[in-house]
């Protein structure tokens, strides 16, 4: 018998969108930030991104999808979606929230469809690293296909 394939919330929604990808897993028993994952890896860092979840003042989520050595600008963030301000969602409230936890959150395939926001900096990028949706797992695809199946946005997100 063949070992089950593990699929995520994510790679299911990619599949029924026939949307092209692959995905890697690694050892990891805890959080480990982008830039972990991508050394671990042995991914160039500036094709890794990470998955921000915010708060608006309208108390509106909001995602954005940045490079994970850079930081979110929250003056430009808010201005991309249209808020006065925002902030990061509390971290007890991520699950809650998104369906996934800390170090395994994605933008594709959410317990809810969030506007989101992609930095400019993916748009020239042939392919980008993503959470798979859990910890441990990795997704690579186009960024133009992070796009549609993330139903995002592309704006200049960052510091």
């Amino acid at each position: 018998m063949g070992k089950k394939e593990i699929k995520t919330n994510a790679m299911r929604m990619l599949d029924r969108q026939k949307i092209a990808y692959e995905y890697e897993t690694y050892e990891c028993d805890e959080f480990a930030d982008g830039i972990q994952a991508a050394d671990m890896l042995g991914y160039e860092r500036r094709l890794v991104y990470k998955t921000l979840v915010t708060a608006g003042k309208s108390g509106e989520c909001y995602v954005f999808v940045i490079p994970v050595e850079k930081e979110i600008d929250f003056k430009k963030a808010a201005r991309a979606v249209g808020e006065k301000s925002l902030s990061m969602l509390p971290l007890k409230d991520l699950t809650k929230v998104t369906g996934y936890v800390r170090g395994g959150c994605t933008a594709i395939g959410m317990k809810k469809q969030y506007p989101t926001v992609i930095d400019s900096s993916a748009q020239d990028l042939p392919f980008l690293y993503v959470s798979g949706g859990k910890i441990g797992m990795q997704l690579k695809l186009s960024p133009q296909d992070l796009r549609r199946a993330a139903n995002a946005e592309v704006a200049d997100v960052t510091v």
